[in-house]
């Protein structure tokens, strides 16, 4: 009889975007298709920070999502929404036995290892408001925000939303960065596109998560180095 490999640690993955759950799924499937993924999805976070803010409220609501994806045997819980650092710390925090991260955290770790000016563009505008300062004082980094990217995205122009974000990057390109960071998950089906006209290296959210939890939660594995350019 053929032996039965051992499931791999749950994570949960939480969604304030429709558009976050695709680009992540992939990410797994490429990179630790053992790994089992539990998806959460309100998609009013996004349209809620926007008018609110990070308030209390907004920090009750996560708290509540992170507990319920605890009850549920998450190992780890991976936040696909870029705009709400501040909430997501709050979660960390209470739980120190619980891997919890950031969605563009593995991704900023990655793009200061390589230096370098960092070009980072954002489709989502109130994730430029916090993620540059993750960066750190001596980091270098030039951003652009395409809102319409995203509205490209959510109209399921997905050729629009690609070509707006490759234009941004060739306009980084020539400040001078040294690499592309995009910091929304609905932004990585733009990576191979932009790897096409530009040879700077691209990195994307998803892939630096998947790999980070990858490494901690099976220290044993051997690191990925991936490709950028």
């Amino acid at each position: 009889m053929q032996a039965v490999s051992a499931p791999g640690p749950r994570i949960a993955l939480i969604h304030a975007l429709e558009q976050s759950v695709a680009p992540i799924a992939h990410a797994f499937e490429r990179h630790w298709p053992a790994a089992q993924r539990m998806n959460l999805l309100d998609d009013s976070l996004a349209s809620d920070v926007a008018r609110t803010g990070l308030d209390a409220a907004m920090h009750t609501r996560f708290e509540r999502l992170a507990a319920y994806a605890e009850f549920s045997g998450a190992q780890a819980i991976l936040y696909t929404c870029s705009a709400f650092g501040p909430c997501i710390e709050g979660v960390a925090a209470r739980r120190p036995h619980l891997t919890v991260l950031k969605p563009y955290q593995a991704m900023v770790a990655e793009a200061l290892g390589l230096g370098g000016r960092i070009g980072l563009i954002a489709s989502f505008a109130p994730t430029l408001e916090a993620l540059p300062a993750e960066f750190g004082p001596n980091a270098q980094v030039l951003t652009a925000c395409v809102p319409h990217a995203l509205q490209a995205l959510q109209r399921q122009d997905a050729a629009a939303h690609d070509a707006s974000v490759l234009e941004a990057a060739l306009q980084l390109q020539s400040k001078g960065c040294a690499l592309i960071a995009l910091a929304q998950f609905s932004m990585a089906r733009a990576a191979p596109l932009i790897r096409e006209r530009l040879t700077l290296p691209v990195l994307t959210a998803p892939t630096s998560a998947v790999l980070a939890l990858r490494q901690r939660l099976t220290p044993g594995a051997a690191p990925t180095q991936l490709p950028h350019a």
